[in-house]
């Protein structure tokens, strides 16, 4: 089934989702800080779904004791399955694309490896939020020896158990299994998983019962402390919003893995940088001011004539999207010496006696 055919077959039930507006996909405001209890909040940002184009407006708030970040009014369960469906398949736009399909991830796959193998070899990995395994389908290069399975809400990771990228496939959430996978595993990785949850003090927790006394914890997640959150705004592609809940500071993460009983024996920023900054924030602008596409969330169809304009209008804009990523990849050598590292990377070591 091509694009074109899933969208009419979706039209009905979006207009039907939205027929009371999206003010139900929403929680009460908070007046807090969700990770320290302060009451001293202000605005970072105000924008809406810049990628999917989806109604609604979305708000960060920025605690002012202790840094954390958050979705304010955070989205309900509701909200969120809204947002995020339809990311990965083509409905969002030429941005979609470009942002999620963009630079190559292979390299950053096997670092990944690398950095944990500096510290150990280990015998089991889980990777949460695996999607279709392409992380572990690659570690295996670096680590032959590891047995890697992966954890994912979605269909995907029984896919990659048939295609034998992992070995054995988890539906579910972390937080809903840990019970069930206690002490199963000596490596376990959350990339850009504490972004998307609920709540990332239960992540943690079920990290820790998922892991063995001994075990090692590889964390990235996005550094709002990156200079390029303050000079493109709304356009930085690593907001992504509303599908983004939380941005912990490396400081909290750290004090918070070692109340849990975990010490921390390698922290990076330079090499967990995704060069894609500029990029991600020039197709951002130009999903914008470009005419329309379809998508099954508004109430009539784009116009042929429309399309083709679009159509038209992203091929013309392949050479400033390619030179922004040349940009992006010659640049982040220096830059990352520079506070403009967009990731940070912690490795911590359960402790063995708890």
């Amino acid at each position: 089934m091509d694009v074109a055919q899933r969208i009419a077959e979706r039209r009905p039930a979006y207009l039907a989702a939205l027929a009371g507006g999206t003010a139900r996909f929403h929680e009460p405001r908070r007046t807090d800080c969700p990770w320290c209890g302060s009451p001293r909040l202000r605005i970072r940002l105000r924008t809406a779904d810049l990628v999917q184009h989806k109604p609604g407006a979305f708000t960060l708030d920025q605690c002012g004791n202790c840094a954390h970040s958050f979705q304010n009014p955070r989205l309900t369960p509701e909200g969120l399955d809204f947002y995020r469906r339809d990311i990965r398949e083509g409905l969002g736009g030429k941005a979609a694309d470009a942002l999620f399909g963009a630079p190559s991830t292979d390299r950053r796959h096997l670092a990944r490896a690398r950095a944990l193998r500096e510290f150990d070899e280990p015998e089991c990995w889980l990777d949460v939020g695996t999607g279709r395994a392409r992380f572990p389908a690659l570690a295996k290069q670096v680590l032959p020896y590891t047995s890697f399975d992966g954890l994912d809400p979605g269909r995907g990771v029984i896919k990659a158990v048939r295609g034998g990228r992992i070995e054995e496939g988890h539906r579910g959430t972390l937080t809903g299994l840990a019970d069930a996978l206690a002490g199963r595993y000596d490596a376990l990785s959350l990339f850009h998983q504490l972004e998307r949850s609920p709540d990332p003090r239960a992540e943690l927790r079920a990290a820790k019962t998922v892991l063995r006394p001994g075990g090692h914890l590889m964390i990235e997640a996005t550094d709002l402390g990156c200079r390029y959150a303050r000079l493109l705004g709304k356009w930085w592609p690593s907001y992504s919003q509303p599908r983004q809940l939380h941005f912990v500071p490396l400081a909290n993460l750290r004090v918070e893995l070692e109340n849990l009983g975990f010490t921390v024996v390698g922290v990076e920023r330079r090499a967990a940088h995704v060069p894609a900054d500029l990029s991600g924030a020039l197709a951002l602008l130009l999903n914008r001011c470009l005419p329309k596409g379809d998508v099954p969330w508004r109430a009539r169809p784009a116009p042929p004539l429309r399309l083709k304009l679009r159509r038209a209008a992203w091929w013309a804009a392949v050479p400033a999207l390619a030179l922004a990523h040349a940009l992006d990849r010659i640049l982040a050598p220096l830059l990352t010496r520079t506070g403009f590292s967009n990731t940070y990377r912690i490795v911590a070591r359960r402790g063995e006696g708890d």
